[in-house]
């Protein structure tokens, strides 16, 4: 080689040699310090630039047999097709972990307290970053706002892959935008946080990785609505658009030939008319139809971004695989998620599920974990090698009477102030507190956001009509005009009729102990009420169907959340999911006034306080002023009815590495979203259980 070259030929080639060894070494950078702009990321060139290196790649040795699991996906690309040209980069919390092993973890049912796992392998445009405070990158590069709040234009990544291989672009967002969500072939009644000021938004594509959002008022939380809401902005259009009538002619033809109705038919079957994910995915819905999907060339599952995706779902449980085309990498360069697989196992009571988290059977657990279990739980942790932490929450168990309520003399009751209040005076709180929480909550008024964490929440809109005084609940309901006439101990309505109500409530809403005193702590003042536990299917349907008299769950939002969402303020209160009351007033609302019944005036003014409280930034001396109005009127129409605000357990193995415990134990910032779980890894080697 020498005699072929001369000397400074030689050297120079020696300096090329040693800048791309240089280069090839780039710093496994981990734990609390390390991160870019941003704790714990980092864009690939910020990376390469801050360490002067070249970052390399590596893949999980199993990810070509987890896509062979995957019905219908196309054989495996190699990693440098699957990965975008810019990857986020995650600097783990403790170390670089290592592949394999299979994350247990347990749910009540389909649909019924899966947030749990939902958030750990969930993404979304942007992310809270793990001080609560900070939204972050993600799915999307970088956005930018025009002056006013009106204009938000989002930067993708370019060569950010679905979960087939497929590209994902901007398309994907205006499909989801324009031709599901604003369809009401495929959603009735879009969302109010996927609105603007009552009216759509425009959704366009700028280019592949560019899209924006055209508002028709300000909406400064938008991007932070986005980080922390279970819906996800981008749908496969290259799957679900084939059946879409409306971009393909052929649409219903296809559909049919695959033995849908139409193409409407075969939309949502794989979309599920919503966008929470938890329905029964296609492979639950209809295997039949699943299998010749297959055979036809399509994936059984639509293409996902997120870390894992579903392979199989019965009526027992889920299992997920990693996702070959995951768009995460760590600071060395391998491929996330860590974890092969995750099993979601459904146990549906609660004794079985303390049991199964006694023996140490799950890895991770928070949601439905009530506060009583922790005793058992923690004496157990170290036989189970686990560990329970207690974690502030943001909601807390809430009560609220049916405003809409088909027993007209009862919704009569239901709408007199003085009885609303009498209830909420009758509640003792404080036993509640010792009994369901050990001492360890707060007696809490609700006031729509969370009172801990929210700057303009005094301590006596807090407070207010929490004090515990059974004389005062007494007068009230003889004001409301409910007496014990005959002295049986037992109030009476107008008619006649003895004042009784169920309590149907499940524990993934609230706990049990907590139900008991509220339902003894009402008998006591002469409002007969009993108790009845069922499932949160159960509970969620009947409330929906304007068939429960008492409702209960646990609710309470953070400042950030009701910026860009005011979806509780408003009739029916909540979505499916959660607490909902006026059931009617909200029907009279959407349909103008053909159906339903008038609300008060009072809705009316909370809608003008909610319109402009969403269009401010959170922080600013308005919003605070426009906040603390809504807390009040919220406060004193008693609409809900607050309890105890405490703490709930967060469990997880010792085995589970780059854990870190969430601040809030809340479904409020989507659990364990905001913790990274992607560089969470299962540690095969029991020295280091003990240590993490």
């Amino acid at each position: 080689m020498s005699k072929l070259l001369g000397a400074g030929a030689i050297s120079l080639l020696a300096a090329v040699i040693s800048n791309q060894s240089m280069a090839a070494s780039c710093p496994a950078a981990a734990g609390p310090q390390a991160g870019g702009k941003y704790p714990h990321l980092f864009e690939k060139s910020e990376y390469e630039q801050k360490y002067d290196c070249q970052l390399g790649f590596a893949e999980n040795p199993a990810i070509a047999a987890l896509n062979q699991r995957i019905g219908g996906n196309p054989e495996l690309k190699p990693l440098a097709q699957r990965l975008p040209e810019e990857p986020l980069i995650i600097a783990p919390y403790q170390r670089v972990g290592q592949y394999g092993g299979v994350l247990d973890g347990i749910s009540k049912a389909t649909e019924s307290g899966t947030s749990d796992l939902l958030s750990v392998r969930h993404v979304n445009l942007t992310r809270f970053s793990d001080d609560l405070a900070t939204v972050v990158p993600n799915v999307a590069k970088s956005w930018q706002w025009n002056k006013d709040f009106t204009e938000l234009t989002m930067n993708l990544r370019k060569g950010h892959k679905w979960s087939d291989g497929h590209p994902f672009t901007a398309e994907d967002i205006a499909f989801w935008y324009n031709h599901l969500v604003m369809d009401e072939n495929v959603i009735e009644k879009p969302k109010e946080r996927f609105l603007s000021d009552g009216k759509p938004m425009k959704v366009e594509v700028l280019d592949d990785t560019t899209v924006r959002f055209s508002l028709n008022a300000p909406k400064p939380a938008l991007v932070a609505m986005f980080a922390q809401d279970y819906a996800q902005p981008f749908q496969p259009m290259h799957l679900i658009g084939k059946f879409h009538p409306a971009l393909n002619p052929e649409a219903d033809n296809l559909a049919k030939s695959l033995g849908f109705e139409n193409g409407y038919a075969a939309v949502n079957f794989y979309y599920g008319q919503s966008d929470w994910k938890d329905v029964p995915t296609p492979l639950l819905k209809d295997k039949a139809a699943s299998d010749r999907l297959v055979k036809a060339g399509f994936t059984a599952i639509a293409p996902t971004l997120e870390s894992h995706i579903v392979i199989e779902d019965t009526l027992e449980g889920r299992r997920l695989v990693a996702n070959p085309y995951f768009f995460q990498v760590d600071t060395a360069g391998n491929q996330l998620p860590y974890i092969n697989e995750i099993s979601e196992v459904f146990i549906g009571d609660e004794d079985i599920q303390t049991a199964r988290l006694i023996s140490g059977d799950v890895d991770y657990k928070s949601q439905a974990i009530n506060l009583p279990s922790a005793p058992v739980l923690l004496e157990n942790r170290r036989a189970g090698n686990y560990k329970v932490s207690l974690r502030p929450t943001i909601s807390m168990a809430t009560f609220a009477f049916n405003m809409t309520a088909k027993d007209q003399e009862k919704r009569e009751l239901f709408n007199r102030y003085e009885f609303r209040q009498a209830m909420s005076v009758a509640i003792d709180r404080n036993r509640i507190n010792e009994v369901a929480y050990f001492k360890l909550g707060k007696p809490t008024q609700y006031t729509a956001f969370d009172g801990d964490t929210t700057p303009f929440i005094s301590g006596e809109l807090k407070q207010a009509n929490t004090r515990y005084d059974v004389r005062l609940a007494q007068r009230l309901l003889d004001r409301a005009g409910i007496k014990d006439t005959n002295g049986n101990g037992v109030r009476e309505l107008p008619s006649g009729r003895e004042l009784s109500l169920t309590i149907h409530y499940t524990t993934q809403g609230i706990p049990t102990e907590l139900a008991e005193i509220v339902a003894t702590n009402w008998t006591d003042i002469g409002v007969k009420t009993t108790l009845k536990e069922v499932t949160s299917d159960e509970y969620r349907n009947a409330q929906s169907a304007n068939e429960l008299e008492v409702l209960n769950w646990t609710v309470g939002r953070p400042l950030a959340s009701i910026a860009s969402n005011t979806e509780t303020l408003l009739p029916p209160y909540d979505s499916f999911f959660g607490l909902r009351t006026g059931m009617l007033w909200a029907q009279y609302r959407d349909s103008n006034g053909a159906e339903g019944i008038r609300p008060p005036a009072t809705v009316n003014a909370m809608d003008e306080l909610a319109s402009r409280f969403v269009q401010l930034q959170p922080g600013t001396e308005e919003s605070n002023r426009i906040g603390q109005q809504i807390a009040r009127r919220v406060v004193d129409d008693l609409f809900m009815i607050g309890t105890v605000k405490a703490v709930s357990p967060v469990y997880r193995s010792n085995k589970l590495a780059n854990f870190e415990t969430p601040k809030t134990s809340s479904y409020e910032y989507y659990r364990v979203y905001p913790y990274l779980p992607s560089q969470w890894f299962l540690q095969q080697d029991d020295k280091n259980l003990a240590s993490n």
